[in-house]
């Protein structure tokens, strides 16, 4: 038996993380692996659909980052994620190509997405922070941003915050060293309930004692 067969029908899944631990790169090839095998498919950037629907409420005057209005984004996200369940349709990235009884997944990507309910899987990408250190830099990021993004991977921030909404529907991944196709058979796995990767069984505060 497939183990895409073990995958419940209607899943909805979210990807977040730290900025530049792999988020959008991995749904990106998650969703095309989807399609590829027959899925409907809804893709959403949760980042741009805050954008797309206003909900920016303003700059932060110290992190230099976007304010967005969480509570509204969490019920628009959720009416596209039914309205795409319900009716396949009014979704951003719609895929389908396949039987009508094919079926349906929903992928949110982004750094916002664990400050959201509505998931069945909710899965942290994590990475070592001497590495996040390094594709930090090699994104300009300031040293501040820099700092503060490896702090927050070093403590778990993503991880604890999804963990206090999802409990052990919240999983993480180590991709430190590890390919894109690893990384997405891992989350294959998490879903159709074939490997369990709780929050909690990921430690990088070594690094940060050292």
């Amino acid at each position: 038996m497939s183990i895409l067969k073990k995958i419940p029908n209607n899943q909805v899944i979210y990807i977040s993380g730290t900025p530049c631990t792999g988020k959008t790169t991995v749904s990106t090839k998650l969703n095309d692996y989807f399609k590829e095998n027959d899925f409907n498919t809804c893709f959403i950037k949760i980042n741009d659909l805050a954008i797309e629907k206003d909900l920016v409420l303003g700059e932060d005057p110290d992190k230099l980052y976007k304010v967005i209005d969480i509570d509204k984004l969490n019920l628009i996200l959720n009416e596209e994620i039914d309205d795409f369940l319900n009716k396949s349709s009014n979704c951003s990235d719609f895929s389908s190509d396949s039987s009508s009884d094919s079926s349906n997944i929903v992928i949110v990507e982004g750094h916002l997405s664990h400050l959201c309910e509505g998931a069945d899987k909710m899965i942290i990408l994590r990475l070592n922070p001497k590495e996040l250190e390094s594709r930090l830099k090699g994104r300009d990021y300031s040293d501040s941003k820099i700092k503060e993004n490896i702090e927050a991977e070093a403590l778990a921030v993503c991880s604890a915050e999804a963990y206090e909404i999802y409990g052990e529907n919240a999983s993480e991944i180590d991709t430190t060293n590890k390919s894109i196709e690893e990384v997405i058979d891992m989350i294959i796995n998490i879903i159709s309930g074939q490997l369990e990767s709780p929050v909690g069984s990921i430690d990088f505060m070594d690094w940060f004692l050292n």
